[in-house]
């Protein structure tokens, strides 16, 4: 059987978008290449939201050149929001790569590979509008515990540094009983955690013409017996209601989290971002949401140096973080995204100054983060134990996971204690706090569940086999079970919250 490789980049709905492209590759009769070899198939789903995306996925596709030439049979495909942009020019620039494809026609992938294979030339597909709505296409997951799901796609705002509403379209919305039936369909496999996707993802139900419909689906998560966690990302302010606040606050499997993008604590510089909302909303927001819960951890998006950001300016930011007391921050320095109407503005700030401001900002968020995680230390939390979240826990002979509030936490084990699943509970107290984790080296209890279950039993699934599933291939139509991490480090994603 041939292989397949799919390489991922950018933001979270990349992530899961490349869920699908292997889920379609098992389901068309490829198997993923084990670690180390040299797939027969690989796809890179590309992002092009920063200045030199363009320049990376080249460099690989050049990298893989003299590799394609020795391996008969072997394709690439490009697919994603760079493909979307560039169109035929990345097979005029790599005329080597096999198959073009868009962010709206992700399932055409088999058929395009075998075109491309049977008639010996380059294919190129980019649709300009959604196809398929990419939820009915199969999915290969990575996690029996924890999974996205996409409650919409696309996006209706027209923020001047983004180029991804141009990329993948305006927001289509899924009916609620279907996103429900996806839900419920997870948890049936041993999902306990689910985190609804969309690229503004509270406007949810504006195509159904129902402003109140994202609070509606959180409270109906609720009633979902066996779902023990509910998140979601990435809210825009601007459609933040007292209704979603009160869902969250009144609904106990809806989880005490919230990633809010701020972009900027100025004013003038988010009228010129063409944000729909001042600094004043925003912290009332804020507010609003301590308030009905005060231990929730709040996170946000920054940009440092967009165009005419002047000290003042700067200044705001760093006084809206005072305020807010984020728990985490993903902080960017502004670059230019071609095709956006920022690109063109004038009063570009200086590198030097934008990387002065960046290093202020991320020392100040560091120590509000760090005091904020002391005030957790000698609680005891709740961890959802997970692959890949703890780097060098071989070293520290510790186990990792998220607590209720999306806080990362370390702990250790009792010495000849037996080592808990991917998928079960921990209740542990912390010890230790650093700004971007938590150290709990005494333990409390551990719960096992179906979720540790379900990753137990993939173990020894066969190759290609669908996780939890127990059979070959992969369920068609509603996904199977997990979400996977980035194979590199999401950048904080599109910026489009």
């Amino acid at each position: 059987m041939r292989t397949y490789e799919v390489r991922t980049y950018g933001c979270q709905m990349n992530v899961h978008d490349s869920e699908r492209l292997r889920g379609l590759l098992e389901d068309a009769g490829y198997v993923r290449a084990p670690e180390g070899d040299q797939a027969d198939v690989v796809v890179f789903n590309t992002c092009a939201v920063r200045e030199n995306a363009d320049n990376k996925l080249y460099g690989n596709l050049g990298h893989l050149a003299p590799v394609k030439a020795k391996k008969p049979g072997m394709q690439i495909a490009v697919g994603g929001c760079l493909a979307q942009k560039d169109k035929a020019t990345i097979t005029k620039k790599a005329p080597w790569v096999d198959v073009v494809f868009g962010t709206h026609n992700i399932g055409s992938l088999p058929v395009l590979l075998e075109r491309a294979r049977v008639q010996e030339e380059s294919q190129v597909e980019i649709l300009e509008s959604l196809d398929v709505f990419p939820s009915t296409l199969p999915t290969r997951r990575e996690s029996p515990y924890s999974a996205w799901v996409s409650v919409s796609v696309g996006c209706n705002n027209t923020c001047t540094f983004c180029i991804v509403p141009a990329l993948r379209g305006r927001e289509k919305d899924r009916r609620p009983g279907d996103v429900l039936a996806e839900v419920e369909a997870l948890v049936a496999e041993g999902v306990l955690e689910v985190t609804l996707l969309g690229q503004n993802v509270n406007s949810y139900g504006v195509e159904f013409g129902d402003r109140y419909a994202f609070g509606k689906l959180l409270r109906a998560c609720g009633s979902v017996q066996g779902l023990e966690r509910v998140r979601f990302t990435s809210p825009h302010p601007r459609d933040f209601t007292a209704d979603v606040i009160e869902a969250m606050a009144g609904t106990p499997n809806v989880m005490p989290s919230l990633h809010m993008p701020l972009q900027s604590g100025s004013d003038q510089v988010l009228k010129a971002m063409r944000r729909s909302y001042r600094r004043d909303r925003y912290l009332k927001i804020i507010e609003e949401v301590r308030t009905a819960m005060p231990d929730a951890a709040i996170t946000t998006d920054i940009i440092v140096g967009f165009p005419g950001e002047t000290e003042e300016d700067f200044q705001g930011t760093l006084d809206v973080v005072r305020q807010a007391r984020f728990s985490g921050a993903f902080t960017f320095q502004y670059s230019k995204r071609p095709g956006t109407p920022a690109e063109s503005m004038e009063n570009q700030v200086p590198r030097e100054v934008v990387q002065e401001r960046y290093e202020r900002l991320v020392a100040l968020q560091d120590d509000l983060a760090w005091a904020e995680n002391k005030k957790i230390v000698g609680r005891s939390v709740e961890v959802l134990i997970a692959e890949g979240e703890g780097r060098k826990d071989a070293a520290t002979h510790r186990l990792s996971g998220r607590a209720r509030d999306n806080r990362l936490v370390h702990f250790a084990l009792p010495e000849g204690a037996k080592k808990p699943r991917p998928g079960d509970m921990a209740t542990v107290e912390v010890t230790y706090a650093a700004p971007h984790h938590l150290v709990a080296d005494v333990f409390g209890s551990v719960r096992r569940t179906r979720a540790g279950d379900a990753w137990e039993a993939a173990q020894g699934a066969p190759a290609g086999a669908a996780v939890g599933s127990g059979a070959p291939g992969v369920m068609l139509g509603m996904p199977s079970i997990g979400a996977q991490q980035p194979l590199e480090p999401a950048t904080g994603g599109c910026q489009v919250g």
